[in-house]
């Protein structure tokens, strides 16, 4: 899969006198703007970066990702002054540059699913000239949907051998469980909960996951990769002991947060792992439905503040999420071509919705969401790039098998599978087309097929 091509090593032997003269240019610079000792220890530790960079790009990546999404410096904020996810992003795209250019180690490939994530990224990107506050929808592309998307190709391209779908696995599990955990302290601990009940994480430092819909999200994604590590056996006792205490801590995590949506992701991922393994479909299904309900009372949705059993009739929060849906289809049906924007739900909410209650609301749904702000042709053509994923996912997965592919594929290509139908499920009540789940099982999905297309016969 890797290919070294021939005109590699002339690129190496005059790019990397250009990189150490630019490098020696920048530290001399330095100290003479700042001569301090901690120039001269920068200058002696760079070499072993940049080496470090450069020999493990996909473990850079895919960091990045996980503190972009995750929020990992935000759930330990003493994380926050070292600037770790503006570090991994300069690093992750060095890195990508440079054995893509350079060496020649990474050969970029097309896939025909990647046909729809490029499609709808133009139509995104051709919405920002249409939007209803550009300033609103060009902040949210260059701050964080861009890399979003260029990472879905970096990540795709560089997950290349059974190691680095294993390496996922452990990575997207562990940061998973590691917010979990913060989760689970401020639970016990009672610190920033909202409506008395419901856990959220960073909320005092206004962290995305200080809403417990979106820690939910954080808390759902990794959960398939947990499980997955728990249920193969091939993978050994040690990652089996990983993804249980994985599994069980981040299961607890969203049921803390009392989010519908994560909980019907959680059910959906847990079915797809059970639906595979039951072999009497009848049983799966009663136990499915008792399963479903006792989670249901477990999570104390009945006892929310909003949403819950005080309410009569259709909740507070259900009709919040139905207006919001109106309002989502009235924007589409005005916009047809390119809806309101980027993140302009929020923003156009009053003008569109048939309920005002004096505060504008979000979306909560992945669904809505995308109509509303790429219009009908948007969600058309998100619908056709996610029922692609699912096949491919089902394809790779069961070809995994049949193949008798390294345990490693066989666990990475269920876990992909689990992780986009939960993705689906969750995306009744859970916004996710702009961000990063969704685009991390893409690019790993497509990484599947490539890898079993060159690799399985």
């Amino acid at each position: 899969m890797l290919k070294t091509h021939g005109l590699a090593p002339n690129r190496r032997a005059i790019v990397t006198p250009l990189i150490a003269i630019a490098l020696c240019g920048l530290f001399a610079a330095a100290w003479w703007l700042l001569p301090h000792p901690i120039v001269i220890i920068a200058a002696c530790l760079a070499p072993l970066a940049i080496y470090g960079v450069l020999k493990l790009p996909f473990i850079i990546i895919l960091s990045f990702v996980i503190f972009s999404f995750c929020r990992i410096h935000e759930a330990f904020p003493f994380l926050n002054p070292l600037r770790i996810p503006q570090l991994l992003a300069l690093s992750a795209l060095f890195a990508l540059g440079w054995h893509i250019v350079v060496t020649g180690k990474i050969r970029p490939f097309w896939d025909d699913t990647f046909n729809w994530v490029g499609l709808f990224f133009f139509l995104v990107f051709t919405g920002l000239f249409f939007a209803t506050s550009r300033d609103i929808a060009i902040t949210a592309f260059k701050d964080s949907y861009i890399k979003i998307i260029i990472m879905t190709f970096a990540i795709a391209w560089l997950t290349r051998t059974p190691k680095d779908f294993l390496l996922s696995l452990y990575l997207l599990t562990l940061s998973g469980a590691a917010v979990a955990g913060v989760a689970l302290w401020n639970k016990v601990n009672g610190i920033g909960l909202v409506e008395g009940t419901r856990v959220t994480v960073g909320r005092e430092l206004g962290s995305i996951l200080g809403d417990p819909n979106d820690l939910a999200l954080v808390l759902m994604f990794p959960i398939s990769f947990a499980i997955s590590l728990m249920l193969n056996k091939g993978l050994g006792l040690i990652a089996r002991l990983v993804g249980a205490i994985s599994t069980i801590a981040l299961f607890s995590a969203v049921i803390a947060t009392q989010s519908r949506g994560g909980l019907l992701g959680v059910m959906a991922v847990f079915g797809l792992f059970a639906y595979r393994r039951i072999t009497n479909k009848f049983i799966f299904f009663g136990a499915g439905a008792v399963v479903a309900m006792a989670l249901f009372v477990m999570a104390g949705i009945s006892g929310r503040a909003s949403g819950g059993a005080a309410e009569s009739g259709v909740d507070a929060s259900a009709m919040g999420r139905i207006w919001a849906w109106q309002a989502a289809w009235g924007m589409a049906l005005a916009n047809p071509f390119s809806g309101v924007g980027l993140k302009n739900f929020f923003s156009n909410y009053y003008f569109y919705s048939p309920h005002w209650d004096g505060l504008n609301h979000a979306v909560h749904s992945t669904w809505f969401g995308v109509l509303a702000e790429t219009g009908i042709l948007g969600i058309i053509v998100f619908v056709i790039m996610v029922v692609q994923l699912i096949r491919d996912a089902i394809k790779t997965t069961d070809d995994g098998i049949q193949c008798k592919a390294p345990a490693a594929i066989q666990a990475a290509s269920e876990a992909n599978l689990a992780a986009i139908l939960g993705i689906v499920v969750s995306g009744t009540f859970l916004t996710q087309g702009f961000t990063w789940p969704i685009y991390v099982v893409a690019s790993l999905i497509i990484a599947m097929k490539f890898w079993q297309r060159e690799n399985l016969k």
